[in-house]
């Protein structure tokens, strides 16, 4: 588990403890132990297992977790993903911060998963986007490649995204490249650059450049294929805007290599699981 990881643990245990569960502490002898089963109550993908452990043992080290499977697994409804053992405070204690997790994780696992299947048969890759909670996103990624799919840029820090925005500022499409490429090479930088289009003749311009990618952005099926067969392989070609289950075959269909789905992080719906402690 990266120190990253264990800081944002430790920051969702602080919020939710703080000075302490005075429940637990009130109605709850300190010598009482129990044991938990994390029931699935909902098909989908388990992501966070991994995660949920950290919580108890970053609060306590004498809790035992026993996984059943492994994150990234397939898991049906009324499956037990693992079980834990030990102090009965501690385990209500820290029992909502672990499934917070380990539900949200699971959710956008279970959804980038369902994006994926969809393409399976295409040289189509699914990527996220920074869409994320913030604070999150070193979950929300993980999370994401346990359900199939791959990560795009973690920020702003390791590649270049060259969008509208830039490129009205920059004066066009071919200034903003080249000002990427002197910076990249000032700085001895190795991040690919991306610059997003809006139609074929921005897509003409683009491939002119350094590009390494080019953004299609919210183009039309039939704009797409002009754009992949303008491109004929000789940069990286990105599918974006308004994506969804019921388009996302056809695009992939067009031959670009990544779709990215704002989707799989920023509207996620948590997979129904839930902590079951009983005394031992």
């Amino acid at each position: 588990m990266t120190a990253a990881i264990d800081e944002i643990i430790n920051t969702g245990l602080e919020e939710d403890i703080l000075g302490g569960d005075i429940t637990s502490l009130a109605v709850i002898s300190k010598d009482v132990n129990a044991s938990g089963k994390f029931l699935i109550k909902q098909n989908g993908i388990i992501a966070g297992l991994e995660v949920a452990e950290r919580c108890f043992h970053l609060y306590d080290e004498k809790i035992r977790f026993i996984k059943n499977i492994s994150d990234g697994d397939k898991v049906l409804s009324g499956e037990i993903a693992a079980q834990v053992y030990g102090s009965a405070i501690s385990l209500l204690t820290v029992e909502r911060t672990a499934l917070n997790f380990l539900q949200r994780m699971s959710g956008i696992a279970t959804t980038a998963n369902i994006y994926q299947q969809k393409i399976n048969h295409t040289k189509a890759k699914i990527i996220d986007t920074r869409k994320t909670v913030p604070g999150l996103r070193v979950i929300d990624k993980l999370a994401v490649t346990f359900g199939g799919c791959e990560n795009h840029r973690m920020g702003l820090f390791d590649m270049f995204l060259i969008k509208d925005n830039h490129i009205a500022v920059a004066g066009s499409i071919t200034s903003a490249v080249n000002a990427a490429v002197k910076f990249k090479e000032e700085k001895k930088l190795s991040a690919k650059i991306e610059v997003e289009t809006k139609n074929l003749a921005e897509v003409e311009e683009a491939l002119s450049t350094q590009a390494d990618i080019i953004m299609l952005d919210n183009f039309s099926i039939d704009e797409m294929k002009k754009a992949v067969s303008i491109i004929n392989g000789k940069c990286r070609i990105e599918a974006s805007g308004g994506i969804t289950l019921d388009t996302i075959k056809e695009i992939a269909e067009t031959g670009v290599d990544y779709i990215s789905v704002g989707a799989l992080t920023h509207s996620v719906k948590a997979l129904d699981i839930s902590l079951e402690i009983e005394t031992e």
